[in-house]
């Protein structure tokens, strides 16, 4: 595995993460935005993420948008569509699949996740939601300008799957998950859906590699959306 860092803007502080597999076949991609309000990104959903995909024959991207000081929402959508345009532009060296790179969004990086994958003529061919944030209860909360991206698909929103915690106090289901899976049911958008009745926000993979630097936030039934996604990811392959 080779890891290297590249800036897509300095002004904004904006950085693409690239965990890249040595292979003799290109592989799919998936680019990762992590949670955490804006704040200093966690291994919980950025590196372990992409290193757990990587086990799965996915070539892995971090993208570090503008946080803290430099947060800025619509800029962060930006920096997804700058990211995507890099890897496509570099498919041969990063060994990648221009035509099969899919998204994941934790939290509020499932928000611009959402965000993305309704935009028109975006890049991904398949989008994953971990216990998004999807309308902009949490914006005065988090110090951003948000919307409320179900109220961006379309039909052509990408095939989409949603996973979160019945639990989830801090981005509550009937209010964020339940309006985006009905706009994706009334555009006739392909998801699969799995609301867990343990685990709760921030869980990331809810399995012990993740937990360690987690405040040992682990749930064995929670963690099987890995496993599901990873079925479901099947049809794009």
């Amino acid at each position: 595995m080779d890891f290297k860092q590249v800036v897509l803007d300095e002004t904004n502080d904006t950085k693409l993460d690239i965990y890249n597999s040595a292979t003799d076949v290109d592989l799919p991609g998936i680019v990762i935005l992590p949670g955490g309000s804006y704040k200093p990104f966690k291994q919980r959903d950025s590196e372990r993420v992409a290193l757990t995909f990587l086990t799965q024959s996915y070539q892995a991207f971090v993208l570090e948008y503008p946080i803290n000081e430099k947060k800025n929402y619509q800029v962060a959508k930006q920096s997804i569509t700058t990211a995507f345009d890099y890897i496509i532009k570099h498919a041969n060296d990063l060994k990648v699949n221009p035509q099969n790179i899919g998204i994941i969004g934790f939290s509020a990086g499932g928000q611009l996740a959402a965000a993305y994958s309704c935009e028109a003529n975006n890049h991904a061919r398949f989008a994953i939601l971990g216990y998004p944030v999807i309308n902009q209860a949490l914006d005065e909360k988090i110090g951003i300008q948000s919307e409320d991206v179900s109220k961006l698909v379309t039909t052509d929103t990408a095939p989409t799957f949603i996973f979160g915690a019945r639990e989830d106090g801090l981005a509550p289901y009937v209010d964020h998950i339940q309006p985006y899976t009905t706009a994706l049911f009334e555009n006739e958008v392909s998801f699969e859906l799995h609301v867990f009745g343990s685990g709760g926000h921030g869980f990331s993979l809810g399995n012990q590699y993740t937990a360690i630097v987690n405040r040992d936030r682990a749930d064995k039934h929670f963690a099987k959306w890995f496993p599901l996604c990873l079925e479901w990811l099947k049809q794009f392959k």
